[in-house]
């Protein structure tokens, strides 16, 4: 079970991009009070960084206040395509996991397990709508939500605070965004009658081959009285290299429900 929420909840996972040869961005500007909020979500749209694949290899640190655990995970992205994760203890694979815009598919070789479905279900199971426009997006450091002009903007903790003029009644969110390059310095989701609370937090940004990535991101979620807290190291990450996706559940493998 705990090999299972890793896997899953590496789909929302925070990561730490500290890769060599790269500069971190320190913020020092401060947020322009007569920017309009036109002019935020268009400047945070365009700060998406542009690439064509990615290929890493990072350390993921689990705990969910009764057990913890670090694996190695070697995550690949063919931009807006496809996003691939293989997680694995001393060279062993325990899993992997394929998600292209319009499937999940995952295995895992402890108990011999998969899943083999769509974003609905996964939604469903998280307890946070979710799409591969969104899991990329935590990825890259830009928000979850859909900015338009139904958001309003304030300046707090010397950010860009984007929130919805109308809050859904179950779905209360909003995000901050970092004035010096308009990329997501925190975002929030809390659904109080489900008693969830999802909370991202992202480090300083660092530039690659003209864009901005995430120098630390953290996640935090929690769910009536559990809690559950990923932190992720990025050892290495290579841009616009040749990468492949294999993914085959073998053969004998019992399909898992998510609900269990």
């Amino acid at each position: 079970m705990m090999m299972k929420r890793i896997i899953y909840m590496m789909i929302l996972i925070g990561t730490l991009f500290s890769c060599k040869g790269t500069k971190p961005i320190v913020g020092s500007v401060q947020p322009d009070a007569a920017l309009a909020v036109r002019g935020i979500i268009a400047a945070h749209k365009a700060s998406s960084p542009n690439f064509t694949t990615l290929a890493s290899r990072v350390k993921v640190a689990y705990d969910d206040g009764k057990k913890s655990q670090s694996i190695t995970v070697s995550l690949r992205m063919e931009k807006d395509q496809k996003i691939w994760i293989k997680a694995s203890i001393l060279g062993i694979t325990l899993a992997k996991v394929l998600i292209t815009p319009e499937s999940v598919s995952y295995y895992e070789t402890l108990n011999n397990t998969y899943f083999d479905g769509d974003f609905a279900l996964l939604s469903e199971w998280l307890g946070t709508p979710l799409d591969f426009e969104k899991t990329q997006a935590i990825l890259l450091g830009q928000s979850i939500f859909e900015l338009d002009n139904r958001y309003r903007s304030s300046i707090a903790e010397n950010s860009y605070q984007l929130e919805p003029r109308r809050q859904p009644i179950n779905f209360i969110h909003s995000l901050l965004l970092r004035p010096e390059n308009f990329k997501v310095r925190s975002s929030e989701l809390v659904q109080p009658y489900d008693g969830r609370q999802l909370f991202l937090s992202y480090g300083e940004y660092q530039e690659m081959e003209g864009s901005q990535y995430p120098s630390q991101i953290g996640i935090r979620a929690l769910e009536g009285d559990s809690e559950t807290t990923i932190d992720v190291e990025f050892k290495k990450i290579d841009l616009n290299v040749s990468v492949k996706f294999p993914f085959t559940i073998p053969d004998g493998y019992e399909e898992i429900e998510l609900g269990k």
